[in-house]
């Protein structure tokens, strides 16, 4: 019976040694009174063609706890038209084992605070919606992923403003992949996983597919219940958001040139008020007018990202990383046609 749980949990892990245990051991131990693992709920670990000790570690995990189980996706094939994406293969495989009325799909690389699951039933519950899914915690490391990372989510926050993603009336969509909680009657409604094809956007293609039946979506900044670190290096942040930006941003060279311009009035103004030593007193204050407005405006966007305040205040300098990716992303995808993620190339986007 495909009721017989409340949850299932389904974490499709590629080459995630490094931090699927983690993961693991943080949704394992959501077990409480009247919500336990492998009687209320499951969790499905599905190893993408993995080669690492990703499956090793997702089954000594198995191996020590009931509920618990360990498949692998079945083998992708990305030369035919509308070809799943590896995450969206691994993600479908588990949806069509699971048991529970709910599926939640959560990345190898998240950390669930305590407690985490059976809140969010109830959160679930309380708005009545048929998608929950949360912003988490995210957890940087370096300098450049410290100063590009407040850029990208702050536009996020601009483009996908959470209040028009909740509000039934408006035709705004878009959830996070690292925490995508589904009704399962719904899910399988729009096809799940396996309508998307090979979007490498799977996240908001989802929350679409579902919002376009008028039902309810909650999406939110939930640092209270759970945290992720998307990227272990700047190479990998650079691939990672080079295949998502031209799909996330509706006008994403247009986007890069007001970046640009920010670069120049923030170092540029104070430049013009001390170099051009013939201005009147009035000239030098209109500029510096201009320059304060400039601060205030850039950062009090950034500010929409939840960054602590020592990154918001470096983030001007990763500008120029971040408008090289907008363009970089805009070439892979509309120019090449294809881009690449953990080891595969995706073509056709």
């Amino acid at each position: 019976m495909v009721d017989e749980l409340a949850l299932s949990v389904i974490v499709p892990a590629r080459n995630e040694e490094s931090v699927l245990a983690a993961c693991l051991a943080s949704l394992v131990n959501q077990s409480e009174v009247g919500f336990e693992l492998g009687v209320q709920w499951e969790l499905i670990v599905v190893n993408d063609d993995s080669v690492d000790g990703t499956r090793a570690i997702a089954e000594g995990v198995a191996a020590a706890h009931d509920g618990v189980l360990v498949m692998d996706a079945p083998l992708l094939d990305l030369s035919g038209t509308g070809a799943l994406s590896g995450k969206s293969n691994a993600c479908w495989a588990g949806a069509r084992v699971a048991r529970g009325r709910r599926l939640l799909f959560t990345d190898a690389d998240t950390v669930h605070e305590p407690g985490n699951l059976s809140r969010a039933l109830f959160e679930m519950e309380k708005y009545k919606a048929t998608l929950l899914s949360y912003s988490p915690r995210q957890i940087v490391t370096g300098f450049w992923q410290r100063a590009v990372m407040p850029l990208v989510f702050s536009e996020l926050a601009s483009v996908y403003p959470m209040k028009q993603v909740n509000d039934p009336g408006r035709s705004v969509a878009a959830a996070n992949g690292q925490f995508l909680l589904v009704e399962r009657d719904a899910y399988f409604l729009v096809g799940g996983h396996h309508a998307l094809g090979g979007t490498v956007l799977e996240d908001v293609a989802l929350a679409r597919n579902i919002k376009s039946g008028e039902r309810t979506i909650r999406f939110r900044y939930a640092p209270d219940a759970l945290a992720t670190r998307m990227y272990r290096s700047t190479a990998e942040m650079v691939e990672g958001w080079t295949k998502n930006l031209a799909l996330l941003f509706p006008r994403p060279l247009y986007l890069a040139a007001w970046r640009v311009l920010d670069v120049l009035l923030f170092f540029g103004l104070p430049g013009l008020a001390v170099g051009m030593y013939w201005l009147q007193p009035w000239q030098r204050g209109v500029i510096w007018v201009i320059w304060l407005r400039t601060l205030w405006r850039f950062y009090s966007r950034v500010a929409r990202s939840h960054f602590p305040a020592s990154d918001l205040v470096i983030s001007i300098l990763g500008v120029p990383l971040f408008v090289y990716l907008l363009v970089r992303s805009v070439v892979d995808h509309r120019v090449k046609k294809s881009v690449v993620w953990k080891g595969r190339r995706y073509g056709g986007v």
